[in-house]
């Protein structure tokens, strides 16, 4: 009988729980005696099988990687891969998985409910009320409107993005979006692809959910959203290096735009002297549009899934790296 697979796990999570996660897998399940880089390096000699952080506080990275000769899979149990060097992941023949579609309708949800939120100054009017106001028409005057019939555009085509467009059509929104591989409507939630400057200028609501890479890291700076309509709203549940931060704050203050929703920073969590935290036109969540009990049971679901799969000689789902998805052990 071979011996159980080395699982070094990463998240923050009680070694009891994380141990009876796996019960059923054939791992032995170690965790970092501290949450710390030299922590996790020091372990990572003998480690097989390498469960990621979806905090990114602790970051797979090169360094990483060459300290774990026997490392023989990555599982990231989150959607997002930016706090991995994917590169190296590829370079050093390692399989790399996310959590796949886990989250997809939660983020989706979250971004047409925040949507809403940010163009009907929800927050505030309930802000105001417990302070003992009536904000009737302040609320009014300050009138997003209504969705319905506004142009919606998605920056990004990946599942939680088709979610979106699909909800948001059947709002009675006019759907577009960009990607950087062209899709059809089919492939799109039935939304229409356009080449970005063209999206800009369409979106009276503008969805950021592409992934964080090189290629659109600072995409959309004060250039881009000066192509947005007179009065439009941004929403981001990407990532925050895709967004210029206080290039939206400067656009929201001039009046260019009407407000935002965002979910996600430059720095995350969101620093508490940011001047984001004193626009109450930009709705603020903390990194939670896919924190629903629904989304955090599937994501488990898959993760414990493909560690086994990976473990019993299965290809595992969702390789983001181009590798193959048959797992074998290092030397074996």
């Amino acid at each position: 009988m071979s011996q159980p697979w080395s699982l070094l796990a990463l998240p923050p999570l009680d070694p009891g729980l994380l141990a009876a996660l796996f019960a059923d897998v054939d791992v032995d399940v170690i965790v970092p005696a501290e949450r710390t880089p030299d922590a996790v390096a020091s372990q990572a000699a003998n480690a097989e099988i390498l469960l990621g952080d979806w905090t990114g506080a602790l970051r797979i990275t090169a360094e990483l990687l060459a300290a774990a000769p026997n490392l023989a899979f990555i599982q990231q149990p989150s959607v997002g891969v930016d706090s991995v060097d994917v590169p190296a992941c590829a370079a050093a023949g390692v399989p790399l998985a996310n959590a796949g579609s886990a989250n997809a309708v939660s983020v989706a949800e979250w971004c047409v409910g925040a949507t809403f939120a940010a163009m009907r100054s929800l927050a505030h009017g309930d802000r105001e009320m417990r302070a003992g106001s009536w904000p009737q028409l302040e609320l009014a005057q300050r009138g997003g409107g209504e969705l319905t019939g506004r142009r919606v555009g998605i920056v990004g085509m990946g599942q939680i993005a088709r979610e979106c467009a699909v909800r948001y059509a059947a709002l009675g929104c006019d759907v577009a979006h960009w990607s950087r591989t062209k899709r059809a409507p089919v492939e799109a939630g039935g939304s229409r692809w356009l080449p970005l400057d063209e999206l800009l200028a369409h979106s009276d609501v503008l969805v950021i959910l592409v992934a964080l890479a090189e290629s659109t890291r600072d995409l959309l700076g004060a250039a881009q959203l000066a192509m947005l309509p007179p009065g439009a709203f941004v929403v981001n549940a990407a990532r925050g290096g895709i967004l210029d931060e206080d290039a939206l704050l400067a656009a929201i203050q001039s009046g260019a735009l009407s407000g935002g929703a965002l979910d996600v920073y430059a720095t995350d969590p969101l620093p508490a002297d940011s001047p984001l935290r004193s626009e109450d036109r930009v709705l603020l969540s903390p990194h939670a549009a896919g924190a629903t009990r629904e989304a955090q049971g599937r994501l488990i679901g898959n993760v414990v899934a493909n560690v086994k799969r990976a473990v019993s000689g299965q290809p595992v789902h969702d390789i983001v790296n181009g590798l193959d998805g048959v797992i074998r052990r290092r030397g074996a």
